[in-house]
């Protein structure tokens, strides 16, 4: 019997009129249009998110809409690469390095309508779908839930149902997705492609390991931001988990995301990379059961750390760290102030005072684990 997957998918498009019913008619629908679209009227947004008919029809007239106002606030340069060579119909498993919550699978879903690739469907933590808007808001943009809690048995059922459902869409719906290659952002900056997240993928197929990963088309994207997306919080996060258990505050995630969407990125940059081949899956392949995943894990992250862009706060953070003048030449030193500066203001707004030596060090470590990463290759 073929599964219909109702708990966890998108909207189809005949869920979508009263979908943006309840969108316009929620509480903080005011609060939402007043962040991201202050100089509009309540009204003005309200009738034009009511026209809106299929999902297709609001990813392209609101969320565009909205992800373009973000590029020219908050991005200096907004640059792509890869998608131009992807097959207009043929999907793919979009697999990524993972810095914002929402911004990563939007903006690349931005730069795919650019250029006329369909967008893909979204993997989305089960913890930023409990509230009602958020929830209608990620349906309505193809995202579908992925739950992480719950016992061993829990857990297996929700990733077989996820890898079914990731299968199904590529395989049936002949639709692409994007999932990270972790579970959850990367909080230090250290992009490393969980193989449990590759083992999940396989779950839903009786298929042998080549064949079974073949037919999902692996296709690499590393994202690279100028200026690390919640670097603050996320450094206040990784000090208090270094010596207790870390336990995130109420609508800690909301305002992450609030935090992503309005702060300063700088460049921005997506890179699809080339699929992953026959001949790379057959190398695995040919590797001990335990080792497959972990070689298929490397060669995602070889190709991530290849295309990931490295900006002026990168090479500046490893010469600090390492106490070298390596990458002296990649900037100046009053490049160097600037972004100590802005090292020292984010610091600060943590009220963190007793501390400020260790969140600097965590914050220096964040912008300097890409360039060791990348030269590893």
């Amino acid at each position: 019997m073929m599964q219909n997957f109702d708990d966890i998918r998108p909207f189809n498009d005949d869920e979508v009129p009263a979908a943006v019913r309840r969108v316009v008619s929620d509480l903080y629908f005011p609060f939402l249009v007043n962040t991201i679209a202050p100089e509009k009227s309540i009204n003005e947004v309200k009738q034009n998110i009511l026209k809106i008919k299929t999902v297709q029809e609001f990813q392209e007239e609101i969320t565009c809409a909205v992800l373009k106002k973000i590029v020219n606030k908050s991005i200096t340069d907004f640059t792509c690469q890869g998608g131009e060579d992807l097959g207009k119909t043929k999907p793919y498993l979009f697999i990524s390095n993972h810095r914002d919550i929402v911004l990563d699978a939007a903006l690349l879903n931005l730069y795919f309508f650019q250029c006329g690739v369909q967008p893909t469907e979204i993997t989305f933590g089960s913890n930023l779908m409990k509230n009602a808007l958020s929830a209608d808001l990620g349906k309505l943009n193809r995202m579908f839930r992925i739950n992480r809690s719950g016992s061993i048995r829990d857990l297996y059922k929700n990733y077989m149902e996820v890898s079914s459902y990731i299968r199904h869409v590529i395989s049936e719906k002949k639709r692409s997705v994007w999932i990270a290659q972790r579970n959850g952002r990367t909080k230090d900056g250290d992009d490393k492609t969980e193989a449990a997240v590759l083992k999940m993928f396989a779950m839903s197929s009786d298929d042998a390991f080549f064949e079974n990963l073949t037919a999902l088309n692996i296709t690499p994207v590393a994202v690279s931001y100028e200026y690390e997306p919640c670097v603050f919080m996320k450094a206040a996060e990784l000090f208090i988990s270094s010596f207790t258990t870390y336990i995130k505050e109420k609508d800690e995630d909301y305002q992450s995301i609030l935090n992503g969407i309005v702060s300063p990125k700088g460049h921005v940059n997506f890179a699809v990379t080339k699929t992953i081949t026959a001949e790379e899956l057959q190398q695995c392949d040919e590797l001990e059961k335990g080792d497959k995943f972990t070689k298929l894990a490397s060669i995602i992250d070889k190709r991530i750390y290849e295309a990931y862009v490295l900006e002026k706060n990168n090479y500046i953070a490893y010469d600090i760290i390492t106490r070298k003048h390596k990458f002296a030449d990649r900037y100046n030193e009053n490049d160097k102030k600037e972004f100590l500066d802005y090292v020292a203001a984010g610091i600060e707004q943590l009220n963190m005072p007793k501390n400020k030596s260790d969140l600097e060090t965590i914050v220096l470590n964040i912008y300097a684990n890409p360039v060791k990463n990348k030269m590893t290759l």
